[in-house]
Parts: structure tokens; C-alpha cells; sequence
């Protein structure tokens, strides 16, 4: 009977240990889908820092050039709100599930106007320093009062159609608080803005679009779009669940990937 304790009781401490282990272990999240969709005067190179900080933990990272952005070679007459909706909608139905749809500055028209399409591909929206718009609402019709993306900081084509920025705000704009390279990167990518997609008014409804979760994430130090505006536009939504704050400009996928990262993969 002794000998049947002594070998008993180790086993059952062992056993007793194995559950312990496996209760307490955290148990694996699950793996997101993230779309990234970049703002104007940027492309698909706006994630190059923070796309493999997503994939390290396991994500799927799809990131696009919009039409006449990045090394996209659409004509800028053609491209247009529809044009930039249409291609973030293909690549989502090719996706099996769904997806955590983000969108930087004017990407946030895109993302919104993509969940009004398909709501039901999408598990959250999340606005990176975006424009999250009301039904009728365009970038034209948002004043910006803490904004450098205006009027007379920027150099129209002839026809109107596309603009750049004077080469003295590109910086503040899309560069503040990143290194020397990151600076000359988006001084080197910038190239004309299409700007038919800043007046197109957004149509979004309660239906569609207000039913899909919504996550912002505010740069307290944004000279493209202000730190007030932000504010205005979340707080006129009413449907965003939770906001964060990163102290940084208007590139928080450059000056803060870490951090960003970070954000995005405890949604």
C-alpha cells in the first residue's frame, strides 16, 4: 500500500501542476486581417513601419496605393471618391472574413463610405487622425482652423484638379517629430493631390454604416488635422467606442509605430 502512495502522490502533484499551467496560460488572441488605407499625399510606403510590427504577432497586413497615389499611375482625372471606394471594396471581398478597416487623414472618407458598401465585411473601422464624417459632409465643407492643409500653403495645377503642397509645409505636415529619413521620404514621394475626392459629400447611414464599430485615435500635436477638429467630428459621430491619444503630427505610422501598433493589435 506504501509503495502505491509513493508513486501515486507524484504523479497527481504532476497532474495537478499540468492543469494549473493550462488554466492560467493566456489563451492565443486571435489573428486580425488589418486593411490600411493612407491619406492624401501619401501611399502604401505610409505603413512600412508599422506593417511588420502587425505581422510579427501574427496579423494578415493588406495596404494599398489609392488611385494617383504612391506608385499608382492612374491618371489624376480619374481618380476620384468613387475610384478609391471601388478599390478598397474588391479588396475586401476577396478577403474570407472580415476585416479591421483603417484609414489615415482623407482615408477616413474612404474607410466610411466602404462601411456604408459593405458593412458586414468589416469588424471595426478605425480612424488614424481622420476625417469621420456626418452624411452630406466633405473635407472642403470641414474647417480646420489648426490646419496647414489650406488654400494659400498650396500650389493648384492650372486645371484645378490636383494641388501640391509649398515645399516649406511638407515637413511640418507629414514629417514633425520623425527622423531625417522619414522627413526626406515624404519629401521625395510627394507628388499632386486629386482634389474632386475632397468635395465628394459623404452618404452614410444608421442602417449600414452607424452599425459597424468605431475606434478613433487622436495626434495631439497635428497640423493637418487639428486636435480640435478631431474632437468636433468624434464627438458629432456619437458612435465611437473608445478614442486614444498619441502624442505626436499628423504621421503617427512614422513618428509613433511602436506605439501605434500597439493600439491596433489590442483592438
Amino acid at each position: 500500500m506504501k509503495t502505491k502512495t509513493f508513486w501515486t502522490t507524484p504523479l497527481l502533484v504532476a497532474a495537478l501542476l499540468l492543469a494549473s499551467f493550462t488554466i492560467l496560460k493566456p489563451k492565443n488572441k486571435m489573428k486580425k486581417t488589418f486593411v490600411l488605407v493612407h491619406g492624401a499625399y501619401a501611399g502604401k510606403f505610409a505603413w512600412s513601419k508599422v506593417t511588420p510590427l502587425l505581422e510579427k504577432d501574427g496579423n494578415k497586413v493588406i495596404a494599398m496605393d489609392l488611385p494617383a497615389h504612391g506608385d499608382d499611375q492612374t491618371p489624376i482625372g480619374q481618380a476620384t471618391m468613387d475610384s478609391y471606394v471601388a478599390q478598397v471594396v474588391g479588396l475586401l471581398n476577396q478577403e474570407p472574413g472580415k476585416v479591421v478597416l483603417v484609414g489615415h487623414s482623407m482615408g477616413g472618407m474612404v474607410i466610411s463610405q466602404v462601411a456604408e458598401a459593405i458593412p458586414d465585411k468589416i469588424d471595426k473601422l478605425v480612424y488614424l487622425s481622420a476625417f469621420l464624417p456626418v452624411n452630406g459632409q466633405s473635407i472642403f465643407t470641414t474647417p480646420d482652423p489648426q490646419s496647414l492643409l489650406i488654400g494659400p500653403n498650396l500650389i493648384f495645377s492650372e486645371d484645378k484638379a490636383s494641388a501640391t503642397l509649398k515645399p516649406e509645409f511638407i515637413v511640418p505636415i507629414f514629417g514633425a517629430g520623425c527622423p531625417p529619413d522619414i522627413q526626406k521620404l515624404v519629401v521625395d514621394r510627394h507628388r499632386p493631390e486629386p482634389l474632386q475626392p475632397f468635395g465628394a459629400k459623404a452618404v452614410v447611414t444608421d442602417a449600414n454604416f452607424g452599425r459597424v464599430p468605431k475606434y478613433y485615435i487622436e495626434t495631439l500635436q497635428d497640423q493637418g488635422i487639428g486636435p480640435l477638429t478631431q474632437e468636433k467630428m468624434i464627438k458629432a459621430n456619437g458612435q465611437v467606442i473608445k478614442t486614444f491619444k498619441l502624442d505626436c503630427g499628423h504621421s503617427p505610422y512614422f513618428a509613433k509605430p511602436t506605439e501605434l501598433a500597439a493600439i491596433l493589435n489590442g483592438l
